[in-house]
């Protein structure tokens, strides 16, 4: 069951929907102004295991005038 985050593209309101089957009908709308122009975000993981006091590494670059991209490696289990 998964849930998504989505930023309408009219007001910039954010919200998130649970998706109880892969095979739901869902009539998406902003909840605040009722729009359906509608863009999905990628959310930040804030869970990391088996990392033993290390924190994730954001590396950030510019990908245009005016904007940036992120890069974030997440340390796996030490085996």
């Amino acid at each position: 069951m998964p849930i998504f985050e989505f930023k309408c593209s009219d007001c910039g309101h954010l919200f998130e929907k649970l998706f109880l089957d892969s095979k739901e009908e869902v009539v998406l709308e902003c909840p605040q102004c009722h729009s359906h122009n509608l863009e999905r975000v990628v959310s930040r993981v804030n869970y990391v295991m088996g990392t033993k006091g290390k924190g994730p590494k954001i590396t950030t670059k510019s990908c245009g005038p005016g904007s940036t991209c992120a890069t974030i490696e997440i340390p796996g289990r030490d085996d």
